[in-house]
């Protein structure tokens, strides 16, 4: 237990220094016209080890070999979306209340996305929806999100790349976890297999990892923007800057973190997940949704903000890919 405590209070330090350095960058985005907002925190890039060495308890192939990464400063959810604030974007009430921005980040306007379909099913499953993980759409409408939300606020939203989730989640450590590499300890920090009881938990309820950020081991993967390419880091052979592989076809996409579905090797951080066409078994439409992966009651997203706004048509290249 004394172990326990202290790397508890280990964690806390990490995360106070963090904050000292950081917290006038980190800020909540307010959702227009209701009371909800989500949480940013700021994270300064930097160069990492991307992958994991061989000698790495419970490592898969596609992890190697580890290879140099730099990465540029970002914003990063401090939660996974929750239904609570996916919930808008499906129901699209508020999009009439807002007024016409004058922005300097982006220059979409709301009426001009698309709306996503109604699922044919309670897409929670009756796990909860009030502060648990959004979960099962498509990673076509995880960046239809983003690219609605920028709309409504202003600034540029998208998913983050691999590699800017994998330096976000190892959060300045090379261990298998964020907080080492004793996976006894991983109850504390993430939800999976065995502390799950069969459901992913409401968003936030472990302890953070060095940076702040909730939940980057289990309870839901999160998707990325990356094209799935298992063979992808034995083609980088020196350092590589900001790393995204744009998406060519439907799958596999990216999947990070592990969710409550999975063992305790699947959250570590260096894991891969990739999407699959059997994630929409179950779909009944013909031709099947491109919103939802009625077979996945265990992905959901969170959001990216890069400090360098890019062009608008880099913007739609980030926001538009999973359209193939």
């Amino acid at each position: 237990m004394n172990h326990k405590i202290a790397r508890f209070h280990v964690i806390l330090i990490m995360i106070l220094i963090h904050r000292l350095i950081y917290a006038q960058s980190d800020y909540q985005q307010i959702i227009p016209e209701t009371q909800l907002s989500i949480d940013m925190v700021y994270v300064k890039g930097g160069p990492f080890m991307m992958g994991s060495p061989e000698t790495e308890k419970g490592r898969y192939g596609d992890e190697g070999p580890q290879h140099p990464v730099e990465i540029d400063d970002f914003w990063i959810g401090k939660y996974e979306i929750s239904w609570d604030i996916y919930k808008l974007f499906l129901d699209r009430h508020i999009d009439n209340l807002i007024e016409e921005l004058n922005s300097s980040e982006v220059e979409i306007r709301v009426d001009a996305i698309s709306g996503a379909t109604p699922p044919y099913t309670d897409m929670s499953f009756g796990m909860g929806i009030n502060g648990y993980p959004a979960i099962g759409m498509t990673q076509h409408a995880a960046n239809t999100f983003c690219q609605w939300l920028s709309a409504i606020t202003g600034k540029f939203y998208r998913l983050p790349t691999e590699a800017e989730w994998e330096y976000a989640a190892r959060a300045g450590n090379q261990s298998r976890y964020s907080f080492g590499d004793d996976e006894r300890e991983l109850d504390q920090f993430g939800w999976y297999q065995k502390n799950s009881d069969g459901k992913y938990q409401p968003i936030g309820q472990k302890n953070p990892n060095p940076w702040g950020l909730y939940d980057m081991h289990g309870n839901v993967s999160e998707w990325t923007l990356d094209q799935y390419i298992s063979n992808i880091y034995q083609l980088r052979d020196s350092l590589v800057l900001n790393p995204y592989e744009i998406p060519t076809k439907r799958y596999p996409r990216s999947v990070r973190g592990g969710s409550w579905k999975d063992f305790s090797e699947k959250l570590r951080s260096a894991a891969r997940g990739r999407s699959s066409s059997t994630w929409k078994l179950r779909d009944p439409q013909i031709p099947k949704s491109i919103w939802w992966h009625t077979d996945a009651d265990f992905v959901g997203f969170r959001i990216l903000r890069p400090k360098n706004t890019p062009s608008p048509e880099q913007q739609l290249i980030y926001w538009q890919s999973a359209e193939k």
